[in-house]
């Protein structure tokens, strides 16, 4: 940062006091002022009167302009977010993380006019909401609270709100054990009604705060799911992390009620309908990282169970070279794109990475020559370059209607979401007949049975044997955590699993336990495939319909890998366990 930028981004703060205005201040305020007057926030004659207060009083061109009523804070604010290229800090849609605030003190926030937001450990960030980001004191006092390897990222933050919010971060208990003390000292909290409740008496009501702290933990765990179940005398809260889910807290029943009907008003439920299933959803900014949940709610015997699905809108679309690909199915995957036109399906249950796979292939052929238009419910990620489209069954607007429309706007690639039913069969059939790439999910075993799936959906053999490209199917396990990695010699039953002989068994690999994954073994996951290529020979075996024992038998014949081969591979080369493989993968032949 250069003495000018520094010297730029105070004279437009809108906060704090400057010193007499030198020669050169007035010229660095006549150019925020003539920038500010380009864009019409001010007029010329507003920029003179505030130039000429600014000689008598000392301060910032930004909080003369907001006192004389020539621009609003929010303008400034905005102004002052583009012109350093830093987010605005908006604290009505973001949870501020109780670790982050723990590192500072009320009076030490105030003084630096800088608010914790969160730390973002993976990327060595302290992110922090300041009224004046350009502070170089102040960020330079802010690393004393954080390792030195960390980077301090400013949020522009609104003088006039900084202060409420350092008030109602600081004037309330903010850690879940907290809060929790805080109910049970206070009996008539819980019950209290969240419904009409101000801004203000939400974020100060302690189950408003209690349900902020648990989906704030559980994003910052990267979970992808939070499970609320209700049972007789307790609630318990699980999250769902590299794809098991683990208690993260046993809450007591009695707050159950009003935990409940919170999580119903984020998602914009019927809070009175307590006996049918409702579905929501919501997004929250989570310590400057935006989140989508999608919400599910259950009734069972015990009170309404509610789960949420969290999609993190920031996620990056990952190349897909980093999919964990063998060199094997990489070579079918450059055969598959390099097809002008035809379906090409990935299967496997939720939540196993179809999406992801999806979208890279997507982004691997996505140039400025080919138009790509989509069809999710809901779009998870957002693609640059491509036009997506969210649909939802029930509105008029489904998957078989959106893809009749998708064809009148001059697509080369089409990306439906998920074949459901015969309707969207049909016309993603008809797409790939009409010499359009197209590519879509379908919820089966195998690659194998999304050809039975789609002539039970009344797809007709042999139109299909020309249209389908390949069938993807993919699970996801668990990847050994790199930090306690160790070798050790496989066992009989693994040799066995294996096809390995139990007198020189091979050398595998899992994990000891450490602090990186707490203590499990395991950090992250990664992706288990098959790929079937529908070359000649499965074209005519599809066309007379002939039994998938056949196609299976042509298929291997040819060099098709199945799921189990490809992960035994990853076993190897130290990627995954046994144990997890099997937990995901059918083994059940080698048994």
């Amino acid at each position: 940062m250069t003495d000018n930028s520094v010297s730029k981004m105070s004279e437009i703060s809108i906060g704090g006091q400057a010193g007499a205005m030198a020669p050169e201040d007035s010229k660095k305020s006549q150019r925020i002022g003539d920038r500010l007057v380009e864009q019409g926030l001010i007029s010329i004659d507003q920029l003179n009167v505030a130039l000429h207060e600014k000689q008598k009083s000392g301060k910032m061109i930004g909080q003369i302009l907001v006192e004389l009523g020539f621009v609003q804070e929010s303008s400034v604010a905005a102004f002052l977010s583009e012109s350093t290229g830093y987010q605005q800090f908006d604290p009505k849609k973001t949870m501020l993380d109780p670790d982050a605030l723990a590192l500072m003190t009320k009076k030490d926030v105030l003084k630096y006019q800088a608010i914790p937001i969160t730390v973002v450990q993976d990327k060595n960030e302290f992110r922090v909401a300041m009224v004046d980001p350009y502070d170089v004191l102040a960020l330079d006092k802010l690393k004393q609270f954080v390792p030195r390897s960390f980077e301090i990222i400013p949020f522009v933050c609104q003088a006039s709100v900084f202060s409420d919010v350092v008030h109602r971060a600081y004037g309330v208990t903010t850690s879940i054990d907290g809060i929790l003390k805080e109910l049970a000292g206070d009996k008539n909290a819980a019950k209290k009604n969240m419904d009409g409740l101000s801004e203000e008496e939400a974020y100060s009501h302690p189950i408003v705060r209690l349900v902020n702290a648990i989906v704030f933990e559980a994003v910052k765990m990267g979970a992808s799911d939070i499970h609320f179940e209700p049972e007789e005398n307790s609630v318990r809260v699980r999250n769902r992390i590299d794809g098991d889910l683990a208690v993260s807290h046993v809450i007591h029943r009695e707050y159950w009620s009003g935990i409940c009907q919170r999580l119903k008003i984020m998602a914009e439920m019927n809070i009175a309908d307590k006996l049918s299933p409702q579905d929501g959803r919501f997004n929250m900014n989570m310590g400057g990282r935006e989140a989508d949940f999608r919400v599910s709610c259950l009734p069972t015997v015990h009170g309404e169970n509610i789960v949420l699905r969290i999609l993190d809108q920031n996620a990056s679309i990952v190349p897909i070279e980093r999919l964990n690909f063998s060199e094997h199915n990489m070579k079918l995957i450059g055969k598959v794109l390099a097809r002008p036109e035809g379906i090409v399906i990935v299967t496997g249950p939720t939540g196993s990475g179809k999406t992801t796979t999806l979208y890279s292939m997507l982004n691997a052929i996505n140039t400025p020559d080919v138009n790509i238009q989509t069809m999710e419910d809901p779009v998870e990620y957002s693609l640059q370059g491509i036009r997506q489209s969210h649909v939802r069954d029930g509105s008029g607007f489904s998957f078989g209607e959106g893809v009749k429309a998708l064809l009148r706007q001059d697509p080369d690639i089409i990306f439906v979401g998920e074949i459901r039913d015969e309707v969207t069969a049909e016309q993603a059939l008809k797409a790939a007949m009409t010499g359009h790439q197209v590519f879509s999910s379908l919820h089966t075993n195998d690659s194998f049975g999304a050809i039975p799936r789609l002539i039970d959906l009344k797809m007709q053999p042999t139109m299909l044997s020309g249209s389908i490209i390949a069938s993807f199917a993919q699970r996801l396990v668990r990847r050994i955590c790199p930090k306690c990695k160790a070798p050790y010699q496989a066992s009989p039953e693994e040799c066995r699993l294996l096809a390995a002989d139990p007198a020189s068994p091979p050398t595998l690999y899992k994990g000891a336990g450490c602090a990186e994954c707490g203590g499990s073994g395991y950090k992250g996951r990664l992706g288990i495939h098959e790929i079937l290529y529908v070359d000649e020979q499965l074209e005519e075996l599809i066309a007379a319909n002939r039994p998938i024992t056949e196609m299976k038998a042509a298929a291997y014949k040819n060099g098709f890998k199945n799921m189990a081969e490809d992960g035994v591979a990853k076993v190897y080369a130290g990627l995954t366990t046994l144990d997890s493989l099997t937990k995901s993968v059918n083994f059940a032949d080698r048994m």
